[in-house]
Order: C-alpha cells, then structure tokens, then sequence
C-alpha cells in the first residue's frame, strides 16, 4: 500500500506552508486561492495548461494486472490530467483498492509531471458513491416523491462522505432536468416534472455534497445544462421553469461545476453554444466555476456536421464556453494548432485552465497537505447510511390505489408472491448506481451481499417469520426478447448494440430460475393474498435505453390479467424508472405502490409498507399517465381530455386521513419585498399517526395572464399524530409571481389565486389576494419559493 505521507511531500511548484488558509476558505475568489492558481498557472507550460482540461479513464492507465502502470502514466499523462473519468464504476475493484489506486496516481502526478498537480477523480453519484460495498439509495426519482429536502441533503452527505474516504472529490451529479414525458429513459435519474420542486430537492443535493467547505466536501455538478430531455419550448418556459434548478444551485448553492448536455438550444449545439454557455450561463446566471462536457459531447459536434474536424470542434466548444473536453480528449489536443493559427485566444485556454485550477484549490488538492482518502479498512455501509438507505426508501414509495385491503391484517395466513421483481436484486437498482453501471456498461455481475441488497421476498419473509406463508414463482420475465428489437444483423451500428444489449440481458437472468406461469397461477389461486412484484430492469430502462412504449411489458400485462381473473385480492408493486401505463388494470387491483428503485433496503421498506409498520407519505413528483401519449405531460397545462392522467402531480395515499381547515390569507398586499403570509390547519382525522405533504399553489385569476395556470409555490411534510391539528404557515414573495419577458422579469399587479391541499387535483382550500402597486421589474430572481423558514 502506499502510504499518504508518500503522496504529501513538497508539491514542485506552489504549495506554500506559510499559507496555512489555502485549503480552508471556500470561495473561489478568495486572495488566498488566488495566490496559490496564480503561482501555479505562471509556471505552466503550453502542455500543461492543455492537460488540466481534458480527462481521461483510469482503465488506460492500468496494466493486465489491474495495477497503476508508471509506464502508461508517464506515454499517456507525461503534463498530468484534469480528470480522471469514472473510476470506480468502471473497474471491480474494493474501496480498498480504488483508494490506493487514486494515491498511486496522485503520487506519480505529483512527483513526476512538471507542473505536480494533482487530478480530480469523479463520479456519478445519485444513489450514493458508486463502489463495491457503499451504501445504495433510491433512485432520484423516487426520492423525488418523499418532498423531503433535509432526506435529500442528508444522502447527500453521507455520499459526500463515503466518496472522500476512497479520494474522490467531483461528483458529476445532480441531475436537474425537468422531464415531463415517461418516453425519456434518462427520467429516473431527476427529481420530477416540477420546477420548483426540482430547484429546492436539487439544491439540498448540492449543499449536502459541497458541504460549507469544500476542502472537506465534494464538488457538485448541476446538469444537464440547459432543457435535456425537453420538447420545444418557449423562451418564458426556459428562463421560467428549465433554468431554475440550475438557478437556484448556482445562486443558492455555489454549485462548483455546470457539464453542457448533448441536445441543442436555439438550433446550436449546446457544447458550443456561446448564448448558452457564456451569455446565459455565466451573464444571465452568473455562474464563475468549472464547466465540462457530457461524455464525448465535444467529439460530436463534428457527426453533428456543426464542426469539419477535431480542431474545429475544439474551438468552437472552448470559444463556447466549455473548460473541459471529457471523458477522453478526442479534440481539445488539438488546441495548440488553433492557438498558433489564431484561431483562439491563449488566453481562452487560460481562463479554463485557471477555473480548473481554482476548484482543485478550493478542494485541497493544491494545499501544502493534500489527503487522499482514509486509512485502513473503509465501512463503506455503516449502520448509519443503511438507517438512512431505509428512511429515504419508505419515504420514496407511492401508494397510489387501496380498496382496504392495506395494511395486510391478521387474517391474512398465505401470500403468493409472483413476478419477475419478486426476488430480483434488479428491482432495486437503477441506472448509475454502481451495480447497473458495472453491469449494463462493463457485464460486471452484481454482488447482492456487498451491499447487503434486500428483495422483497427477502423483506417480506424477515418481517412475517413463521406466521404468514410467503411462496414465490417469477411467473414470467420482464419482457420478451422481440419487445426489445434486438437485431444481429444488417446495420453495423444496429448490430453492435443488440449484441451488447443480449449481454447485458444474459447476464441479468444469469441463475434464475425459467419463469412457470402455471405455478404462479396454482400459487396465486390457493392463496390469500396475491402481491404482483412488476416493472422494468436496467436493460430496459436508464442513458441510452431506447423506448417506444411506456407500459408493461406485454409478459407482465398477460400475467396480471390472469391473476386478477383467480378472483383473489391482488397488490400491484411497480418496480422501474418510470411510471408505466396500465390499461385500466389498476381499478381491477385492491391496491397499488408505486416503489421505483427503491435502493439496499427496498424489500424491508416495502415489507413494511404492505403490512403496516410503515404508513406511507410519499406523493408523486410527476404526473402519473393514463396512455401512452407521447406528449410531455405536466399539471402547469392542465389536465384535461387525453391529457388527463392516471394519477396527478402530488398525489399519494395514507393509511391514515386529514384535514385542511382555517385559511388566512390578506386580501390585498404591497407589490413589494415583502412577503404574504398564509397559514392553515392540518389536522389528523385517522386512528394512525402519519404524514401529510401541504402543498401551495397559486393560479393567476386574469384568464390572459402569462403565468401558467397552475405552479407549485411552497410544500411543508407535516407529521401528525392521531387528532392532532398543526398550523402551517408560508410566507408568499410577490417575486415569485414574476414572469420573464424581453430578458427581464416581471411582477403585474393584479388578483392571484392561493390554493392548498395534497396535491395538484385537491385543492380544498382557496383564497384570492390582489397586490397593488406599480409593476415590479428586475434582472436576477432571488425568492423561488415559500416556506415557514423564510
């Protein structure tokens, strides 16, 4: 092993011990970070500055025995590396070994290259550190659905956390992007359809993994940057909506990183799209860190036809506005050509370099003392992170349909548990967690025991013991290989993609068991209770899954139907990234969960769900749909015809019951900074304690008003015991009634609709208060939302 003093001797150029503060003030623009870019950005070669803006994967650097190559080091990264690209998902290797591998490398950089810096080392990290053994949360979007900021904030540091014991210090999440269609396979990995929900989950996220300084933290990345995953839209939906999580990161926050996304703004593609990057980004939004590119994003421009060759699209991305060419550097080693051509300004590369620079200092990396990860064995699923992998579960999951039959009673003396999610670890784990990654990407077989993933057969038989018979049978698979338009033959490309695809899904049913729909129906008809465990896996759902239908797969559909025909009360629990259509067979179910991937600890929190130990509180972050419509699909435009959803946006179900009463609202208030108070009461009617999420709307009543007619404005979780009443106050800002136009935003005078309730279809309490004044106009947003901490 290579201990931490070997990488901590003196670095060759600018680490100063008689600057003790270097790595302990956080702002960027502090003298002391200065100082320190300064003397190493005025010593740095042509070769060296182009270095720190490109990446690289750790794979190159490693020899047949899967070690640090010194030999491959010094032909490949002779001037260092910016970068070095998902390193842990992309190898099995221990936390152990990760750690000393990063030390290996750091050492060889610091010692060996000219200028010694050190890299950063990054990764995805949604569902926590991305390794064998760490801790695994739930997807995004389920997390999405517990409307539970402080929940997202404390996964985040303990992400942050974990990902620093290993010496990792860049984390290429969160996810921002509003989605609002099911069609988009990467809606998994974000928060929702709504802007302001999205901003405050998205914005806990970050200040959970930046911590209050980064030299202990990690460096956040808002993405996509801006409208992946979006239809067309207009500009007041852009600035309004898609740009605030990014706004709000970025104002709230101190977000340290912005990645461009693959898509186009305005016809240009966005990673070289200067309106974007510079004029919107760093102007409008006043963004002053890192910005680095999707994966191979810079490279495209020229399959894109937007850019001849390497050189030109090396420009045109740094002319733009992106710092850093990942995940290899297919263009930006073209850069000093253009720099002797005229091309681009050196002071262009420059200015990247030195935002580079300016995170790793802010990181620590560049101080007198760098540490790179924690000695000694590494706990990677404490107790405490398992704790919260079961919180942010229970509070992720969606009960969408219950006739009574929930909680299971004692009467209850069998269940069949049928399904192709039943007892798979794939029901638990989406796309950018380590096991999906490993597996989808590299045919890397999970390990269900490190961490400890639990099914929900597993969950269900720990939780009932001996009092309850719980018998299993898959019943069917998740889908039939002509759903997937596999296709070994004709195009190259086409070819090349299916045969990965039968790979990954060889390795997925590797071991199981071949489905018999006659025993699930045998099993189902001699039993209480049926639980139908469906939904989709990794191959069919996540980046770079194609996806021309959103319902379940036809292998599940005929199995539910059968199901439902034995006439025994059946208990749908839907597993994916997504929701999925279901036809109308949901009014013949007794009740539905929706549990997504629910992490480590999905089968307990399920277990408990089902049988009562847990009341459920979650509430949708998106709209549930009724069809396969391939239109997005969002409460902002109303529900109405072949838009109306299954399910709406907020909604969610309780084994308990509430009340909203007593609304106070002022009729009339300034159009001014001040804010409006409005408070209400909440009471627990049930037997059971449990938790409501209020939620504040607030609807315009001039019927020409270019404010969307309905917009999410505050939510409060509000835990209640049986018969208990709570108050609940928000404090409404007038801004957050603004509306962008002609590149300002503005605030009309006018009558403005509260509404409250449990979600964006109940709304029972309602009141009207008209702001009087001259019209309100600024530049810059700074009240996004209410709540009773403002």
């Amino acid at each position: 092993m290579l201990l931490l003093a070997a990488v901590t001797t003196a670095l060759p150029i600018a680490a100063r011990a008689d600057d003790p503060k270097t790595t302990d003030d956080p702002k960027e623009d502090s003298p002391a970070i200065r100082r320190l870019v300064d003397g190493y950005l005025s010593k740095m070669s042509l070769e060296d500055k182009l270095a720190e803006v490109e990446g690289i994967r750790p794979n190159d650097l490693l020899d047949e025995h899967g070690e640090v190559s010194l030999e491959k080091c010094r032909s490949l990264i002779p001037h260092g590396i910016g970068e070095i690209c998902q390193f842990t998902t992309s190898l099995p290797f221990s936390p152990e070994k990760s750690r000393d591998m990063v030390r290996k490398i750091q050492h060889y950089l610091m010692t060996e290259t000219p200028a010694g810096i050190p890299t950063m080392f990054h990764e995805e990290m949604i569902t926590g550190f991305p390794a064998p053994g760490c801790t695994t949360y739930p997807q995004h979007v389920g997390i999405g659905c517990s409307w539970d900021p402080d929940l997202v904030r404390n996964c985040a540091v303990l992400t942050s956390e974990s990902s620093r014991k290993i010496g990792c210090t860049h984390a290429l999440s969160p996810m921002v992007d509003i989605t609002r269609t099911a069609y988009w396979g990467r809606l998994e990995e974000g928060f929702g359809e709504d802007a302001v929900l999205t901003s405050r989950l998205g914005l806990s996220f970050v200040q959970g993994l930046q911590g209050t300084n980064l030299a202990t933290g990690v460096a956040a990345t808002s993405k996509h940057f801006a409208g992946y995953g979006a239809p067309q839209m207009s500009d007041a939906e852009f600035f309004d909506e898609i740009l605030m999580p990014h706004e709000v990161a970025i104002s709230k926050g101190n977000v340290a990183c912005v990645m461009a996304n693959y898509g186009t703004f305005r016809g240009i593609p966005s990673i070289a799209n200067g309106e974007l990057l510079t004029g919107i980004l760093r102007g409008h939004l006043g963004f002053r860190g890192l910005t680095v590119s999707d994966y191979g994003a810079v490279g495209k421009l020229i399959g894109l036809k937007a850019a001849t060759d390497e050189e030109d699209a090396a420009v045109k991305a740094l002319l733009a506005g992106n710092d850093v060419e990942l995940e290899h550097a297919r263009c930006y080693p073209r850069l000093p050509e253009a720099i002797a051509k005229g091309l681009v300004p050196a002071k262009t590369l420059d200015e990247a370099v030195r935002r580079s620079l300016t995170l790793k200092a802010r990181l620590g990396l560049l101080g007198p003392r760098p540490r790179f990860g924690k000695e000694g064995p590494l706990k990677m699923d404490p107790p405490a992170s398992r704790r919260l992998a079961y919180r942010a579960a229970a509070e992720s999951l969606v009960l969408l349909k219950n006739n009574g039959i929930l909680p299971l009673g004692g009467k209850v003396k069998s269940i069949a548990l049928v399904g192709p999610e039943s007892d798979s670890l794939y029901s638990l784990i989406g796309d950018y967690t380590y096991q999906a990654m490993a597996a989808f990407w590299w045919n890397l077989s999970p390990d269900a025991r490190n961490p400890r993933l639990v099914t929900l057969k597993e969950g269900l038989t720990s939780r009932l013991g001996d009092s309850v018979a719980v018998k299993q049978e898959r019943g069917s698979d998740w889908c039939s290989p002509a759903d997937l338009g596999i296709n070994t033959s004709g195009d190259e490309h086409l070819k090349k993609i299916s045969q990965h695809l039968e790979k990954v899904i060889s390795l997925v049913h590797r071991g199981l068991p071949v489905p018999d729909p006659a025993k699930a129906l045998a099993l189902a008809a001699g039993s209480d209770v049926i639980i139908a465990a469906l939904g989709e896996n990794i191959y069919l759902c996540g980046e770079g899954r194609k996806c021309d239908r959103i319902r379940l797969p036809k292998e599940q559909e005929d199995l539910l139907k059968s199901l439902l025909q034995t006439g025994k009360p059946v208990v749908l629990v839907l597993f994916g990234g997504r929701p999925l259509v279901l036809d109308g067979l949901e009014k013949q179910c007794a009740a539905v969960i929706d549990a997504w991937y629910p992490g480590e600890e999905g089968g307990n929190a399920i277990a408990d769900l089902l049988t009562g130990t847990l009341n459920p509180s979650g509430r949708l972050c998106l709209s549930y749909p009724s069809c396969e419509d391939t239109n997005s699909l969002s409460y902002t435009d109303g529900y109405s015809g072949a838009s109306k959803p299954l399910y709406p946006f907020g909604y969610g179900l309780s084994f308990t019951t509430f009340a909203f009463s007593g609304l106070k609202v002022p009729s009339t208030a300034p159009l001014s900074p001040e804010t409006i108070p409005v408070s209400l009461k909440v009471r627990n009617t049930g037997s059971r304690a449990g938790t409501e999420v209020v939620q504040l709307y607030v609807s315009p009543v001039d019927e020409h008003s270019p404010l969307r007619p309905l917009r999410l404005h505050g939510f409060q979780r509000v835990p209640l015991d049986p018969g208990e009443e709570k108050t609940v106050t928000f404090h409404l800002s007038p801004e957050q009634l603004c509306f962008w136009k002609d590149g300002s935003w503005i605030v009309e005078p006018g009558s403005y609709r509260i509404r409250l309730g449990s979600s964006s279809a109940d709304l029972p309490l309602e009141a009207t208060v008209s702001l009087q004044g001259e019209r309100m106009t600024f530049t810059k947003r700074t009240r996004f939302w209410c709540d009773d901490r403002e």
